[in-house]
């Protein structure tokens, strides 16, 4: 089984067929694939790996790969359970003004998934070409996207007929998808297809994408998404999430070519390490918009007041997802010492990391089986009790199905 990050693996999509409507997206990535190499060797001299061919991409999975991700399904599952409660540090809650711990698990998925969509993605460039590469990503996508409609549903609701009349088409449009559907599946979905015409790019152009859809985020928000998006409020982004979640996701996608590349390991450690420093740093100063110094990333701000580079994943923001990038490439360039240079991994980490999708569904219907009788005020030792039961649930799943050899991935 190939190495992949989640939630992106799985065996190979049926080809798109004549008629299709997916043909005209998929001709499109393909044209963009094709002009994209030629530019890039001609300006840059590389169009992938230096040193490295899509066909030496390994097929073993990347222990690293699969702990990382197992850590951060054990990261949301914490943080999802136990962020409503009054005893509970406000570290680990969201609050959309700064950048808590659990507002870093949330990119780390993105990261993982930008990993795995350029190792997968160049190998079947490289046996099935363009064309099939570019719709296993579509299929993907929609597939996602698909089971994020059944899970969040959409905004809004009308009880009688003649009020759905009433509302009519462009009211249906402006209300129902305004909100809720465009959360972590989607959005993974979603951001997918936007990086899929670079993701097999070399560096430079990967990297001139990222500024300029960060960039562009940025402007669209001063101009009307910043207060629009907290108008509504957003979700992860909303709308405009997939300009911003691009920072992770393609940082993922060099953190691979770093990694994959058979370089001495120390310097790869190394390399990572240092861009982490770089990025958190970047991410930090933008945060201070310029002008003062803003308290560091997880330390709640004397001031609840929102700018354009406030740290927020409401928003999606620029200096949040850059810092949560270099935080994520941090915790990464962890594993990868720990994983693939000393040889360690837990069993824990394993089972969440290879069936991370089937954490993702069932850890919320888990945590309402368990959460009626835990009110919000519960003191800590009866919260910490009901968390043991919830999160044995959830491991027992994922334990039941690695032992079955059971593993549901898109």
């Amino acid at each position: 089984m190939p190495a992949a990050g989640f939630p992106l693996t799985c065996p190979t999509s049926r080809p798109v067929r004549f008629g299709d409507p997916r043909d005209a997206i998929v001709d499109t990535c393909r044209f963009a694939i094709d002009i994209r190499s030629n530019l890039a060797l001609f300006a840059f001299g590389e169009v992938t790996i230096p040193g490295m061919s899509e066909k030496d991409a390994p097929s073993r999975r990347i222990v690293s790969l699969d702990q990382f991700r197992g850590y951060t399904v054990v990261g949301m599952v914490f943080v999802n359970f136990l962020g409503g409660y009054v005893v509970i540090p406000a570290v680990f809650k969201h609050h959309n003004t700064y950048c808590s711990y659990a507002d870093t698990i949330m990119p780390q998925f993105f990261f993982a998934v930008g990993f795995a969509l350029r190792l997968t993605f160049l190998r079947r460039l490289a046996t099935n070409g363009a064309r099939a590469a570019a719709a296993a990503v579509l299929n993907r996508a929609l597939a996602l996207i698909l089971l994020g409609f059944v899970i969040y549903h959409l905004d809004g609701g009308v009880p009688t007929w003649s009020e759905l009349k009433r509302l009519g088409l462009s009211g249906f449009l402006a209300q129902a998808f305004r909100r809720e559907l465009f959360q972590t599946l989607v959005q993974i979905a979603m951001t997918s297809i936007w990086v899929l015409p670079v993701i097999a790019s070399g560096r430079r152009i990967r990297v001139a994408y990222l500024i300029a859809s960060a960039g562009l985020h940025l402007w669209l928000s001063s101009r009307f998404y910043l207060d629009w998006a907290w108008k509504v409020p957003v979700i992860d982004g909303g709308w405009l999430g997939i300009l911003t979640w691009t920072i992770p996701t393609l940082v993922g996608s060099l953190a691979y070519d770093a990694v994959i590349r058979g370089e001495d390991d120390g310097k790869t450690l190394r390399t990572l390490a240092a861009w982490s420093v770089v990025l958190m740093l970047l991410g930090y100063l933008l945060s201070c918009g310029g002008v003062r110094l803003a308290p560091p990333p997880f330390v709640p701000p004397a001031s609840r007041d929102v700018t354009l580079w406030t740290m927020s994943q409401r928003t999606g923001s620029v200096s949040y997802l850059t810092f949560a990038t270099g935080f994520s490439l941090a915790v990464y360039a962890l594993f990868f010492e720990i994983c693939d240079r000393r040889g360690w991994q837990t069993a824990l980490f394993r089972i969440f990391g290879q069936n991370a999708l089937v954490a993702y569904v069932i850890h919320p219907m888990v945590a309402s089986a368990v959460k009626p009788y835990l009110p919000n005020d519960s003191p800590a030792w009866y919260l910490a009790a009901g968390f043991s039961v919830y999160f044995a649930i959830c491991v027992a799943f994922n334990w039941y199905l690695e032992r079955h050899k059971l593993f549901v991935r898109l």
